[in-house]
């Protein structure tokens, strides 16, 4: 049985660059499997894969915590868009705790929440509206994608295109 740095670099030969930069963040985010540099000296020059792992290496973050907020970021920064922060704590102007978003450009009050399906379950559902509100009261903007926006993501990209609009003349305003 191969330990998680060497299982990653294993999974090079069929996984492609975004499955592998997936794995990668789980291993080095909250499951603590791994660092960014145990999963670097895992990569074996010459062997099936190095090109793969290291195109993944370079995308590897720290913070993302599942498969598809990963994607998403990918996807993201893929579509020219600036690398956002992951698992941000946002507060309000009293400093109340409103809630914590997947990614964040804080500078911009821009969020892009991942939703997965147990966001339909009603008490998840209730608890996402009540804590928007709190977003949205505070000056943020919180944009929501799904799996469909990771298929299609032309409408994503275009609405994240015009709250960046939006947002940097309010900042060069304000």
């Amino acid at each position: 049985m191969s330990p998680p740095a060497r299982a990653w670099f294993e999974c090079a030969e069929t996984f492609s660059v975004a499955d592998l930069v997936a794995l990668g963040d789980h291993l080095v985010g909250k499951a603590g499997l791994a660092t960014l540099d145990d999963l670097a000296a895992a990569i074996r020059p010459g062997a099936r894969g190095v090109r793969t792992a290291r195109l993944a290496l370079e995308r590897i973050r720290v913070g993302a915590e599942s498969a598809m907020e990963s994607h998403l970021r990918l996807a993201v920064v893929d579509a020219g868009f600036p690398e956002p922060e992951l698992n941000v704590d946002v507060h309000g102007a009293d400093a109340q705790f409103l809630g914590r978003v997947d990614m964040a450009w804080p500078t911009y009050r821009i969020a892009l929440e991942y939703d997965g399906d147990h966001h339909r379950d009603q008490d998840t559902y209730r608890h996402d509206q009540r804590r928007n509100n709190g977003f949205t009261v505070n000056g943020w903007l919180v944009i929501h994608a799904t799996a469909v926006d990771l298929a299609r993501p032309a409408v994503l990209f275009e609405r994240l295109r015009r709250a960046f609009a939006d947002r940097a003349g309010k900042t060069r305003r304000g």
